[in-house]
């Protein structure tokens, strides 16, 4: 069975009802636009199962996308050491439900604001607003930062410090496209390039011996 983002429901109900009233009152014609959106919605905001790779030490990818960055960087203001950066992508098109990238506890969420640049610059992860997730893992500290884009407006998180998360299990979503910047530890072999496409919480992004 297809299932969809809860947060997408509005949207899905809102162009489906205008899509009928416009039926009703002008005729099918004059629907084709509004039942299209309605289409690219329930597209938008579908929820695909992934199948979760298991095996200690892996890094799964939290967003479905395009690798635009990998670096090494110092992460001051909550891993607060030297840590493995990997930023994702994602377009109108891609799936936009995050997953974790690991089993862990949350132990910070933060929402930024900030403004709605490209998602695709660097500087948007600074300057954009944006949530990020401290999540404490057995194979090391990790942060996940939801960027917004110039189309996202809105990133949403849906748990809270203290809450157990499971590797690939879903725990929020961007609507429209966007960008997500993964901390790993420094010690993480990275399994991905630049370009490559990943899906969230079935491609291994990293791993640590």
């Amino acid at each position: 069975m297809l299932r969809f983002a809860p947060e997408g429901y509005p949207f899905i109900f809102v162009f489906g009802l205008i899509t009928a009233a416009v039926a009703l009152l002008a005729g099918v014609l004059s629907a084709l636009l509004p039942f299209v959106l309605t289409l690219f919605m329930l597209y938008f905001f579908r929820d695909p199962e992934r199948k979760i790779p298991e095996g200690e030490g892996l890094f799964v990818s939290p967003a479905d996308g395009k690798i635009i960055l990998i670096r090494d960087v110092f992460e001051k203001e909550y891993l607060k050491t030297d840590a493995r950066e990997i930023s994702i992508f994602m377009s109108p098109f891609n799936v936009h439900v995050n997953r974790a990238p690991c089993n862990g506890i949350v132990k910070a969420v933060k929402h930024t604001p900030g403004g709605f640049r490209a998602a695709y610059r660097d500087e948007a992860s600074l300057t954009n607003e944006n949530i990020a997730m401290h999540l404490g893992c057995k194979s090391g500290d990790i942060l996940v930062r939801q960027v917004a884009g110039f189309l996202a407006r809105r990133a949403v998180c849906r748990v809270k410090v203290g809450d157990e998360l499971r590797r690939g299990e879903r725990y929020g979503i961007i609507k429209f496209s966007s960008r997500l910047d993964v901390y790993l530890p420094k010690d993480t072999e990275i399994k991905v390039k630049l370009g490559d496409r990943v899906k969230a919480g079935e491609t291994i992004i990293g791993a640590i011996k």
